[in-house]
């Protein structure tokens, strides 16, 4: 219980701190909950989007895909979708060990194929194409070890990973809350 007491008109105001939350319990509880649900309120972008992640996809090695995946949301700060990524990676037999490091992949390129780190540059150009687009030296690297079509499919990866990205910030999705 809090007691203010003001001078001016000699009155007690007293509050009771269980009943008016804090300004930032309020906001954290704000912070919390969901924003939109894009899924109900852009059915048909939503759809899109599914149909574009999945022809993404095509012909992809499925720990590649999670590899990029993970790498972008690490790179957008991108907890929900970090999450998830990284379960799907566990339940499809990936390591603890490559898992951990994703992020520090050019101090451990050990734990990677030429081809997975050829695919994390392209990821990581990409993603942060503001900062100084896509290196001609890294695209040629990614073209040398992916085809004309695979390399078409890892950019168009990467294209909605970030755009999920984007979509689970800008929505407030929680770390957690996937239900697929």
């Amino acid at each position: 219980m809090t007691t203010n007491t003001t001078n001016t008109t000699n009155t007690t105001n007293t509050t009771d701190a269980t009943t008016t939350p804090a300004p930032a319990a309020t906001a954290a509880a704000a912070a919390a909950a969901p924003r939109l649900d894009f899924a109900k309120s852009a059915r048909t972008a939503f759809r899109a989007l599914i149909g574009f992640d999945a022809a993404a996809r095509e012909g992809l090695d499925p720990t590649l895909v999670e590899l990029i995946q993970i790498r972008a949301s690490h790179l957008n700060h991108c907890a929900y979708c970090l999450h998830m990524h990284t379960n799907d990676a566990r339940k499809a037999g990936e390591s603890e060990d490559r898992l951990h490091m994703i992020p520090v992949w050019r101090e451990a390129r050990h734990f990677f194929t030429a081809r997975e780190q050829a695919a994390l540059a392209l990821t990581e150009a990409v993603t942060l194409v503001a900062d100084g687009g896509v290196p001609d030296d890294v695209y040629a690297e990614a073209a040398t070890h992916f085809d004309d079509t695979e390399l078409a499919h890892v950019l168009a990866l990467i294209f909605t990973i970030n755009t999920w990205n984007r979509i689970a910030l800008s929505t407030g999705k929680q770390a957690g809350t996937d239900t697929r």
